[in-house]
């Protein structure tokens, strides 16, 4: 399931990757810091490409020199990230995984997960939309599905800047909406985002499909991969469902491209950090992910990964202003069901293939 975050490049393969974590781990004399006295390094699961360059500059160091520990980044999709929790689940090589909410849920739905310390993690400083069910990990980041477009192109065509997941049905935008497939999570958030605007919910996606099949006849295609960058600066594309933080990268290109939310609901989209279940360093797994909600570490990475931050409070960067999520509009932001999506997931894509995509 490719997802925001999946899209981003790994820079090794999942059996290099696997490899490398065994390796690292079973290394090295032992080090009480590390936990448990079991020796080697804390490793973290977690997204790739700037993703990574950001955690390597703007979070490791600091919880390295604080915890006198040396923590191993294993770099992934989130799917990729579950896949090796599922591999290793007799044998734990993770101690943390930084994965996407749908992911998440599935690697909660397997008994890969543990319970996150909450007397050593401040689960309830963070938004309501960033706590995990039974505290089985919080969110760290927060982004959102809506509608990114082009506002010169809406100009030059007399066209109203979008406010609903309908007007990207308006027919002035013929062949000029890339639209998600279904098999990544911005498929699945305009699916829910158009079935709750009608009526409908997980479910219930019916009213949905019924909306989003009259959009696909705007569709200049359906993309795979989460990244829609090339679709507008080619030009083939004026409008498309994305987050709002791929919006605001490609804008730092000084492309024309805006980011709306939609007042029938913008999805959110959780980066989520969680302990594995029976991990080789489980106290400074708990200590790593409690790390992530300090106030500094969440302005950095809401300035490296345009990530809105979680936690209550903190000060937001008036730099960042409509470029990641705001606290003032992350309660508004609509929570997806995973565990309905995910059991449905098949199903819906059938009926995806059938009714949207099939034209």
């Amino acid at each position: 399931m490719d997802s925001p975050r999946s899209a981003l490049p790994a820079l090794c393969a999942v059996s290099s990757a696997l490899a490398l974590t065994v390796a690292l781990t079973g290394c090295g004399s032992p080090n009480p810091a590390a936990g448990g006295g079991k020796g080697g390094a804390l490793v973290v699961a977690g997204y790739g490409g700037s993703f990574e360059t950001a955690f390597r500059d703007s979070v490791l160091p600091a919880f390295e020199q604080s915890c006198g520990c040396k923590v191993t980044y294993i770099p992934g999709s989130s799917t990729d990230t579950v896949a090796k929790l599922m591999a290793q689940r007799a044998n734990p090589q993770i101690d943390v995984a930084l994965v996407d909410d749908g992911p998440q849920a599935q690697a909660l739905e397997a008994g890969l997960l543990a319970s996150i310390d909450t007397k050593v993690v401040p689960v309830d400083d963070v938004v309501p939309i960033a706590r995990m069910e039974d505290n089985s990990g919080v969110g760290f980041g927060l982004t959102a599905t809506g509608i990114a477009y082009n506002p010169e192109w809406f100009e030059d065509h007399g066209i109203p800047k979008p406010t609903t997941w309908e007007d990207l049905a308006n027919p002035k935008l013929k062949d000029k909406v890339v639209l998600p497939s279904i098999t990544n999570t911005y498929g699945v958030g305009l699916l829910v985002g158009a079935s709750k605007a009608n009526g409908g919910s997980e479910k219930d996606v019916d009213p949905g499909l019924t909306a989003v099949k009259k959009i696909a006849e705007n569709a200049a295609t359906f993309d795979t991969t989460a990244d829609v960058s090339n679709y507008f600066l080619q030009g083939q594309a004026a409008a498309s469902v994305w987050g709002v933080s791929r919006t605001s990268t490609l804008a730092e290109k000084d492309f024309p491209i805006e980011f709306a939310y939609p007042k029938d609901g913008a999805i959110g989209l959780v980066t989520t950090a969680n302990v594995v279940k029976k991990a080789p360093h489980e106290e400074v797994a708990q200590k790593f992910v409690a790390h992530l909600l300090k106030p500094s570490v969440q302005r950095a990475l809401a300035k490296a990964t345009y990530d809105g931050t979680v936690v209550r409070g903190v000060k937001e960067d008036p730099a960042l202003k409509n470029k990641v999520v705001s606290a003032d509009k992350a309660d508004s932001l609509l929570r997806l069901d995973w565990k309905t999506i995910n059991k449905n997931r098949s199903a819906w894509t059938d009926q995806w293939n059938k009714q949207v995509e099939s034209k």
